[in-house]
């Protein structure tokens, strides 16, 4: 292991700045999240960005979602950042964690990776989570069978933000069925980070497998709505997580084309 690679990485320097800026309650949340300062700071940006966008479209409120909720300390977080962001945006926020319960299933075949998972892997301890869960609500059951089920059992709010980390193919294949939901429960344009798409040398994605492999099948099936990149962070030195980061758009979702930029855009000339 390269220490000298370790300590000097971006991420860990903006870690150490975040966690005494989280202390100090300083500078406020929307700072903290617009410069990356929050813990998980990809769920900080897209479940306030998500809030923001709502706001803008006259809604006040909307979902955030974690499709794999494994030992649940990513759950318990997107709870903390959907609190904090209600609070700085006004708009309410409801949290729904999607998870066998059981860990991982069988692998379906190599798309799955099974060089590098295994059935049983990040199963679930229920009674250590849910005490600790004050607004985010558990959704257990099979992928395929809980989100067919999922409009009409929870009536979700307009869903703003995912968080993708059902680390096979096939399940985030299922997963990504969610996008056809009705559009009264889907904003226009949903931020979305897939954690399985950046790796090591074990790993070793592809557009041909695991999570990027069931982004390009739905990207090719769906001719008005696409998982593009997210390419808002090109204006920065971008971060590892900058890359996990996509966003889908819906071009014939009602709001798609409502004007939200700035009232006067004009530019003298000098």
């Amino acid at each position: 292991m390269n220490f000298s690679r370790i300590v000097t990485h971006p991420n860990i320097k903006i870690a150490l700045l975040g966690a005494v800026a989280r202390r100090l309650g300083w500078p406020k949340y929307e700072t903290r999240v617009d410069c990356y300062l929050e813990d998980r700071p990809h769920y900080a940006y897209g479940t306030l960005n998500a809030a923001r966008l709502a706001k803008q479209l006259g809604l006040d409120s909307i979902s955030v979602i974690e499709f794999g909720v494994a030992g649940g300390n990513g759950l318990l977080n997107l709870q903390y950042h959907a609190k904090k962001a209600s609070a700085a945006t006004g708009v309410k926020i409801e949290v729904y964690g999607f998870d066998t319960g059981e860990g991982l299933p069988e692998p379906q075949g190599f798309r799955d990776l099974p060089h590098h998972w295994q059935r049983g892997f990040f199963a679930m301890n229920q009674e250590a989570l849910k005490p600790k869960l004050q607004i985010a609500k558990l959704v257990l059951g099979n992928i395929k069978d809980v989100r067919k089920e999922f409009a009409e059992t929870y009536k979700p709010a307009p869903i703003g933000f995912i968080a993708h980390d059902m680390d096979f193919y096939s399940s985030t294949k299922e997963c990504l069925e969610i996008f056809s939901i009705d559009a009264s429960m889907r904003l226009p344009r949903i931020i979305n980070y897939f954690d399985d798409t950046i790796g090591g040398e074990t790993e070793m994605y592809s557009k041909s497998v695991g999570q990027l492999a069931a982004i390009e099948e739905y990207n090719a099936s769906h001719e008005s709505q696409k998982i593009a990149e997210c390419r808002n962070f090109l204006k920065d030195a971008p971060l590892p997580w900058h890359y996990a980061m996509y966003i889908h758009h819906d071009f014939e979702h009602p709001l798609y084309n409502q004007f939200i930029g700035e009232a006067r855009q004009q530019l003298p000339l000098k």
